[in-house]
Protein backbone atom coordinates (compact mmCIF):
# COMPACT_ATOMS: atom_id res chain seq x y z
CA UNK A 1 0.00 0.00 0.00
CA UNK A 2 1.28 3.47 -1.13
CA UNK A 3 0.44 6.33 1.69
CA UNK A 4 -0.99 9.50 -0.08
CA UNK A 5 -1.62 12.43 1.62
CA UNK A 6 -5.34 13.93 0.77
CA UNK A 7 -6.09 17.71 0.97
CA UNK A 8 -2.29 17.87 1.82
CA UNK A 9 0.12 19.62 -0.84
CA UNK A 10 3.21 17.97 0.68
CA UNK A 11 4.09 14.41 -0.99
CA UNK A 12 4.68 11.09 1.66
CA UNK A 13 8.04 10.85 -0.33
CA UNK A 14 9.37 14.62 1.19
CA UNK A 15 11.44 14.01 4.99
CA UNK A 16 9.24 13.23 7.37
CA UNK A 17 10.77 16.16 9.56
CA UNK A 18 9.18 18.27 7.47
CA UNK A 19 5.73 16.42 7.39
CA UNK A 20 2.70 18.43 8.83
CA UNK A 21 0.85 17.17 11.48
CA UNK A 22 -1.84 15.87 9.65
CA UNK A 23 0.53 13.71 7.72
CA UNK A 24 1.58 12.29 10.74
CA UNK A 25 -1.42 11.52 11.69
CA UNK A 26 -2.72 9.51 7.98
CA UNK A 27 1.09 7.79 8.01
CA UNK A 28 -0.01 6.72 11.41
CA UNK A 29 -3.79 5.45 10.57
CA UNK A 30 -3.34 4.44 7.40
CA UNK A 31 0.08 3.75 6.56
CA UNK A 32 1.59 0.33 6.78
CA UNK A 33 5.53 -0.65 8.26
CA UNK A 34 7.55 1.01 6.01
CA UNK A 35 5.58 4.72 6.99
CA UNK A 36 5.97 3.83 10.58
CA UNK A 37 9.88 3.06 10.27
CA UNK A 38 10.55 5.95 8.87
CA UNK A 39 8.55 7.70 11.52
CA UNK A 40 10.58 6.11 14.12
CA UNK A 41 13.85 6.37 12.52
CA UNK A 42 12.94 10.67 12.65
CA UNK A 43 11.93 10.11 16.56
CA UNK A 44 15.27 7.93 16.96
CA UNK A 45 17.38 10.95 15.90
CA UNK A 46 15.51 13.81 17.68
CA UNK A 47 13.61 11.98 20.51
CA UNK A 48 12.07 15.79 21.58
CA UNK A 49 11.64 17.12 17.99
CA UNK A 50 9.04 18.44 16.20
CA UNK A 51 8.12 14.93 14.77
CA UNK A 52 7.74 12.87 18.65
CA UNK A 53 5.60 15.87 19.38
CA UNK A 54 3.46 15.61 16.27
CA UNK A 55 3.45 11.75 16.98
CA UNK A 56 2.01 12.66 20.69
CA UNK A 57 -0.16 15.12 19.68
CA UNK A 58 -1.86 12.86 17.36
CA UNK A 59 -2.11 9.88 19.92
CA UNK A 60 -3.53 12.23 22.33
CA UNK A 61 -6.72 12.18 20.05
CA UNK A 62 -6.50 9.11 17.61
CA UNK A 63 -5.57 5.50 18.80
CA UNK A 64 -4.30 3.25 15.82
CA UNK A 65 -4.87 0.07 16.77
CA UNK A 66 -0.93 -1.68 17.41
CA UNK A 67 0.63 1.74 16.39
CA UNK A 68 -0.32 4.10 18.98
CA UNK A 69 1.41 2.03 22.23
CA UNK A 70 4.33 1.17 19.89
CA UNK A 71 4.71 4.17 19.41
CA UNK A 72 4.92 5.36 22.38
CA UNK A 73 7.12 2.74 23.76
CA UNK A 74 9.23 3.60 21.20
CA UNK A 75 9.30 8.05 22.32
CA UNK A 76 9.75 7.04 25.93
CA UNK A 77 12.97 4.57 25.07
CA UNK A 78 14.50 6.77 22.29
CA UNK A 79 14.29 9.86 25.03
CA UNK A 80 15.57 7.43 27.74
CA UNK A 81 18.16 6.49 26.00
CA UNK A 82 19.45 10.32 25.01
CA UNK A 83 19.29 11.10 29.04
CA UNK A 84 21.24 7.84 29.85
CA UNK A 85 23.79 9.11 27.30
CA UNK A 86 23.44 12.67 28.81
CA UNK A 87 23.99 11.66 32.31
CA UNK A 88 27.14 9.91 31.39
CA UNK A 89 28.53 13.28 29.99
CA UNK A 90 27.64 15.16 33.03
CA UNK A 91 29.22 12.65 35.08
CA UNK A 92 32.66 12.60 32.34
CA UNK A 93 32.64 16.09 32.94
CA UNK A 94 32.45 16.42 36.78
CA UNK A 95 35.16 13.20 36.55
CA UNK A 96 37.26 15.56 34.81
CA UNK A 97 37.26 18.58 36.66
CA UNK A 98 37.58 16.29 39.95
CA UNK A 99 40.77 14.69 38.64
CA UNK A 100 42.20 18.07 37.24
CA UNK A 101 41.58 19.62 40.39
CA UNK A 102 44.35 17.97 42.30
CA UNK A 103 42.00 17.90 45.31
CA UNK A 104 41.23 14.44 47.06
CA UNK A 105 37.42 13.41 46.01
CA UNK A 106 36.92 14.45 50.35
CA UNK A 107 38.24 17.91 49.46
CA UNK A 108 36.55 18.59 46.25
CA UNK A 109 32.91 17.77 47.78
CA UNK A 110 33.39 19.91 50.58
CA UNK A 111 34.68 22.80 48.40
CA UNK A 112 31.50 22.07 46.57
CA UNK A 113 29.07 22.18 49.71
CA UNK A 114 28.48 18.58 49.58
CA UNK A 115 29.12 15.42 50.83
CA UNK A 116 32.29 12.62 49.55
CA UNK A 117 29.18 9.89 49.02
CA UNK A 118 26.89 12.56 47.30
CA UNK A 119 29.61 13.84 45.16
CA UNK A 120 30.39 9.99 44.32
CA UNK A 121 26.98 9.73 42.97
CA UNK A 122 27.72 12.20 40.03
CA UNK A 123 30.55 10.92 39.48
CA UNK A 124 28.91 7.71 38.46
CA UNK A 125 26.40 9.74 36.79
CA UNK A 126 23.51 8.06 39.13
CA UNK A 127 22.70 11.83 40.65
CA UNK A 128 22.45 14.25 37.71
CA UNK A 129 24.06 17.77 39.68
CA UNK A 130 21.43 20.92 39.37
CA UNK A 131 22.62 23.76 37.23
CA UNK A 132 23.66 25.57 40.52
CA UNK A 133 26.21 22.85 41.48
CA UNK A 134 27.64 22.47 37.89
CA UNK A 135 28.44 26.21 38.08
CA UNK A 136 29.50 26.01 41.41
CA UNK A 137 31.68 22.48 39.91
CA UNK A 138 33.19 24.13 37.46
CA UNK A 139 34.37 26.78 39.51
CA UNK A 140 35.82 24.98 42.50
CA UNK A 141 37.90 23.08 39.36
CA UNK A 142 39.23 26.27 37.76
CA UNK A 143 39.83 28.14 41.52
CA UNK A 144 42.00 24.67 42.21
CA UNK A 145 43.79 24.91 38.70
CA UNK A 146 44.54 28.39 39.20
CA UNK A 147 46.03 27.59 43.19
CA UNK A 148 42.83 29.17 44.79
CA UNK A 149 41.47 28.32 48.32
CA UNK A 150 37.91 29.37 48.06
Amino acid sequence: MTLSFRNLTIDPTTPVADWPTEAVQTALERGDLADWHRLAAEVDRRPWGRTARQIEEVLGYSRPFGVAEAMETLIAEARERVERGERQEVAEEIRQVVDESGLTRTEFAARIGTSTSRLSTYLTGKVVPSAALMVRIRRAGEESAEGGDS
